[in-house]
């Protein structure tokens, strides 16, 4: 008697069964999801025996296969990230849910009373490059939020995706949840992402995470509504009045802190008349961090521990301990320079002119402006939302860091008596 092989189901299958799954998390109490949310926490923390081994599997592949040394600090977990992980899921649990907040309302003259509130999305999907911390914290964020999720996390973290994803399951079933809330599709490859992007009607919202080009094949190429989390060539400007000691500490923090995350700062623009003052001291802190100097001539002139800057570097996110620096003549081609060469993620000015300072936050237009700080801040963590989905640098829907209102639409609540029109 021949015996049935069932067939493996089909991405459309997976889709399919993320949207019902999404239908359950939609009414879900907060006291279900935060008890989902704990139970994912305390699988991260205890499962480093089985997380680690296939995390160094999937760095000794990107060794082998010539994955940069920014793109394998991102991959590489060890138990302080896992620790650190777990804690981000559990400052979640402490977040307002937004599903069901009222936006606005009012009751009409003819008494109907009308409100808008915030539902999820629904079945999100998320592509992103080598990054097992997104599987986690964007897992989290859209339980919390009532959305399920589908995750494509490429091939460089398949090993440790799939070792996540079936904590993160196991966890959702033991509090009586849909195991499908979250799903990965790595299994299928690129033409599983490329699906993916056109799944209209089975995904709600796209998000893309990773390279410049990553994100710009996602956009061109899906009909799934897409919300742009943009690349990083971040811009520090030090105007006349800048502060030295405030200039040094800023600069570095903001390139050496941690240089393969987005925030991290990337070209260097200094006001002629403060470049004598501040470059010496700045780049020299610097160069002792280990950085490459990428210099324009004035720059080179005061600093000679520099390579000449090229047309590129003003357009390149390094990603890397490299910093592109030029000399610029005020506020206003500091300004222009960035307008030409911005991806719009974050930009800082240190100064202490009060009207220069509010010139740069109200005509620089990215995502996230600042004065006086490290563009490091530039964090759905250190803006208080818990872990982050992603830094938006569009218009729409959300813009900057993302945190659980931005995983949430709105629908109209209409309650009448009978009225008609």
């Amino acid at each position: 008697m021949a015996t049935t092989t069932l067939a493996a189901p089909s991405l459309t299958d997976r889709l399919a069964a993320s949207r019902r799954a999404s239908l359950v998390l939609a009414t879900a109490t907060a006291d279900l999801k935060n008890r989902a949310l704990d139970a994912i926490s305390r699988a991260v923390a205890g499962a480093a025996a089985d997380i680690l081994p296939a995390n160094e599997l999937d760095l000794a592949n990107g060794r082998e296969n010539g994955l940069s040394p920014a793109l394998q600090d991102r991959l590489a977990l060890s138990e302080a990230r896992l620790t650190a992980l777990a804690s981000a899921v559990l400052e979640i649990v402490a977040l307002v849910d937004p599903v069901g907040e009222s936006v606005r309302g009012r009751v009409l003259p003819n008494g109907i009373r009308i409100d808008q509130v915030r539902v999820p999305f629904g079945v999100v999907g998320v592509i992103y490059e080598a990054r097992p911390n997104v599987t986690v914290d964007i897992a989290a964020l859209a339980l919390k939020s009532g959305n399920a999720v589908v995750l494509r996390g490429g091939s460089a973290a398949e090993n440790t995706n799939r070792v996540l994803v079936g904590l993160i399951q196991d966890a959702l079933a033991s509090v009586g949840l849909p195991r499908e809330c979250v799903q990965t599709i790595d299994e299928f490859g690129r033409d599983g992402a490329r699906e993916l992007m056109q799944a209209r009607g089975l995904v709600d919202v796209l998000i893309p995470r990773g390279s410049a080009s990553l994100i710009n094949t996602v956009v061109a190429e899906s009909t799934v509504p897409v919300i742009e989390t943009g690349a990083g060539v971040v811009h520090v400007f030090l105007d006349e009045s800048a502060d030295e000691a405030w200039s040094v500490d800023i600069v570095e923090n903001a390139k050496v802190q941690r240089p393969s995350v987005c925030n991290a700062l990337e070209t260097l623009l200094v006001h002629r008349r403060a470049a004598a003052r501040l470059l010496p001291p700045v780049l020299s802190r610097l160069r002792e961090a280990g950085v490459t100097v990428h210099a324009d001539d004035e720059a080179r002139a005061l600093f000679a521990d520099s390579v000449p800057a090229t047309d590129e570097d003003w357009q390149t996110e390094y990603m890397s301990l490299d910093i592109a620096v030029k000399v610029v003549a005020d506020v206003d081609e500091a300004m222009e320079h960035i307008r030409t060469f911005s991806t719009h993620h974050t930009e800082s000015i240190i100064t202490n002119d009060l009207g220069n300072a509010e010139r740069f936050l109200n005509e620089v237009d990215s995502a996230a402006v600042m004065v006086n700080a490290s563009t490091r801040f530039t964090d759905g963590g250190e803006f208080g939302f818990g872990a982050e989905v992603g830094i938006s640098t569009q218009k729409l829907h959300a813009r900057g860091p993302m945190g659980l209102p931005e995983l949430t639409s709105t629908k109209w609540l209409v309650r009448g008596s009978g009225q008609i029109r």
